[in-house]
């Protein structure tokens, strides 16, 4: 079995806590010229005008630290590297908090709003893009992810070398993990909990919302009613598989959506920076044998979820 390379170190800092885009030109090819190679690479897209820019004003750079031009040759096989320009974001008003930190892992406590990872429209907006910059940890990584949508804790690999365990303790269930939800009361349920919501769910690419289809269960959540406030509950929900929204779409079977839900039971549009009414989900706790030390390791969030009535 072959084994993969690792590509030499970027010549590039991360800025604004993203990384350089990796690009290794191919082993062989018709080409003469770097610039005749990168031209054809992405022709027709939206960043051929773009990455021409950055050839022509020198921001693509070699293995050895200093700016290509289009007129240089072309080299099967060689590395470069370059800063994309990134899109105008809306600045995610809250604070990210960080409940643990030591030399392998930062638990990072998520406000609502904030994406995980870059992903789409939202690049330096998110958690890791800020950790990075705040703890000046360039090689922070996460060990899995949780909804944009979703407050509450998230884990985060400090060194490369120990982020394939921690996220294989996350890929085998070894992770106990409690959210907490707040969803309408429905006194004909009150005597059916604590229960268990099996069924497939399946998200299609492209489609926001995922939905439960015929077929054996591929997911699995069990849900607890923990008190009541008026109209509104406060639920626990012990999620023992990680389908996309799998929590948002059990509650919504149940015919218990979560408030401040724009996706189950029906998808709206709200405005993208209309912060009034957040989606009621938190990842509360997590709970592990650390695969690298082997502690006993507990979490728990420090935020709170509204229960005031929808409005």
């Amino acid at each position: 079995m072959r084994r993969r390379r690792t590509p030499p170190r970027s010549p590039l800092p991360q800025r604004h806590g993203i990384d350089p885009v990796h690009l290794r030109l191919p082993a062989e090819g018709p080409w003469t010229t770097l610039g005749g190679y990168l031209e054809e690479r992405y022709a027709g897209g939206a960043g051929a005008g773009a990455i021409a820019g950055l050839l022509d004003s020198g921001q693509v750079y070699g293995e050895d630290a200093r700016p290509v031009r289009p007129e240089d040759p072309w080299r099967p096989g060689a590395h470069l590297w370059f800063h994309r320009e990134l899109p105008a974001e809306p600045v995610v008003p809250f604070p990210i908090t960080v409940v643990h930190r030591d030399a392998h892992l930062v638990v990072a406590d998520k406000p609502h709003f904030l994406a995980t990872t870059p992903r789409g429209g939202h690049v330096v907006q998110t958690a890791l893009a800020r950790l990075r910059e705040e703890l000046s940890l360039p090689e922070l990584s996460p060990a899995h992810r949780l909804d944009r949508l979703t407050a509450g804790l998230v884990l985060f690999t400090v060194r490369p070398e120990d982020r394939g365990a921690y996220q294989r303790m996350f890929a085998d269930r070894e992770v106990h993990k409690e959210y907490e939800a707040v969803a309408r009361f429905e006194p004909a349920l009150t005597g059916t909990f604590p229960r268990t919501v099996r069924s497939r769910v399946e998200k299609e690419r492209g489609v926001l919302a995922a939905r439960e289809v015929p077929g054996p269960p591929n997911s699995e959540s069990r849900v607890e009613l923990l008190d009541r406030h008026g109209p509104v509950a406060r639920y626990r929900l012990l999620p023992r598989t990680g389908r996309t929204h799998q929590l948002r779409v059990h509650m919504c079977s149940l015919g218990l959506p979560i408030l401040g839900d724009p996706l189950y039971p029906e998808v709206l549009d709200p405005a993208p920076e209309d912060y009034a009414d957040p989606l009621r989900l938190l990842a509360r706790r997590l709970e592990f044998t650390d695969p690298v030390t082997g502690e006993a390791r507990r979490f728990e969030s420090r935020r709170t979820l509204s229960t005031e009535p929808p409005r």
